[in-house]
């Protein structure tokens, strides 16, 4: 039976620890970390586990017995956390996103390589259905090639939000809207579509006026023979999250929609609901997944250190989201078009260069180490 430490027992924890949970013959949660006094016993507590608590990441890293270390913790510990852990011949499995940059996305894959140990990067939504059965949609080319893109990443958080003492700074967040909410549509993009060329951006802070970082950013994607329009946002009402391709044959969506035209004689549209009986049929015939979101993540990382496996999302994954990303950053802080891939000499490749060029939109004023209860939403394709 494999041994897990969880480090960080915030809000997203919890869906870490209901997913191991599910696997009670193949895993044992066996410590949690804190840094926050009294709050790993709270988590112990709440779901009566049998585990030892501690304060500090450094003292399990020594513990012959743990086999994977999932990190649970703001971005900006990520790195340091995720190398330590390989470092000391662990597995590793580490919450979105990644790193705070791409240089410290580049020391992580270095650790695993050098390592030989696994690493995964969180991207539970890849483990949905709906998004599955859109990325097997466009694999199977039965619209025809992507004409356009469209990404709604849609959340709202309240004012109080920011509150909390590692949010809204870009030390310790690393980014507002784009860097931690958008990255799971950015993700899913990636997966469907690669890097763009090129990238256009705005940021804007709208409606938070205590965090440093941006609350809304909009995005040009320009890929060969395809644009793509990306909002990320915590100002929208309902989170109406969707990923939508406008296909040469049809528009395929998550969730799932679909709808095809044909041409009449003048050039105006008429519907094929052949065509989109046909693409209808497809998806449905696609299996089931066993487990979903973190289930599904955690499952699959399990069976890749069970059988000597690759992780189905790796650290080049989290790595491809967290470029895209940096990239928004760097147009929209420059206000110029941003050409991909960035290059190690870039000024947005490390952490000092990154923050030495964004905005600041506002100072952060409050600092609670706590704002209160875990339940969280973590999107619209939870609800599918």
């Amino acid at each position: 039976m494999l041994q897990v430490a969880l480090i960080g027992t915030g809000n997203i924890s919890h869906a870490h620890i209901h997913a191991y949970l599910q696997f009670p013959e193949r895993v044992r949660i066996a410590a949690l970390v804190d840094i926050i006094p009294g709050k790993a016993e709270k988590v112990k507590a709440q779901y009566g586990l049998d585990c030892d608590c501690y304060l500090d990441h450094h003292d399990i890293l020594n513990r012959t017995d743990i086999d994977l270390v999932d990190c649970c913790c703001p971005p900006y510990v990520h790195a340091e956390i995720t190398v330590n852990a390989l470092r000391a011949g662990k597995h590793a499995i580490c919450e979105k996103p990644m790193a705070a940059s791409l240089a410290e996305c580049d020391a992580m894959i270095r650790a695993r390589d050098e390592s030989g140990k696994k690493l995964s990067i969180i991207a539970q939504n890849r483990f949905r259905k709906p998004i599955r059965d859109l990325k097997a949609l466009l694999d199977s080319g039965i619209a025809g090639p992507v004409r356009s893109a469209q990404v709604d990443s849609f959340w709202w958080r309240g004012h109080c939000y920011y509150d909390l003492w590692w949010r809204g700074t870009w030390e310790k967040e690393g980014g507002g809207c784009t860097l931690n909410h958008a990255v799971h549509h950015i993700d899913m993009l990636g997966w469907m579509m690669g890097l763009p060329k090129r990238v256009t951006s705005v940021l804007a802070n709208t409606a938070h006026d205590n965090a440093e970082v941006e609350d809304l950013s909009m995005s040009i994607l320009e890929y060969p023979g395809a644009l793509g329009l990306l909002t990320a946002s915590v100002v929208h009402h309902g989170e109406e999250q969707a990923l939508t391709f406008q296909c040469e044959k049809a528009k395929i969506a998550a969730p799932f929609s679909v709808y095809a035209s044909v041409s009449k004689p003048n050039g105006f549209p008429e519907e094929s609901k052949a065509l989109e009986k046909e693409i209808t049929a497809f998806a449905d015939a696609l299996p089931p997944l066993p487990y979903e979101g973190h289930d599904g993540q955690i499952d699959n990382m399990l069976t890749a250190i069970e059988t000597d496996a690759l992780p189905a999302i790796s650290g080049e994954d989290g790595r491809l989201t967290l470029e895209l990303i940096t990239a928004i950053y760097k147009a929209g802080s420059s206000r110029q078009a941003v050409s991909l891939p960035l290059s190690k000499d870039d000024s947005f490749y490390t952490v000092a260069g990154i923050q030495a060029n964004v905005p600041h939109f506002y100072e952060k004023r409050v600092s609670q180490m706590e704002l209160g209860g875990s339940d969280i939403s973590l999107g619209s394709f939870d609800k599918t």
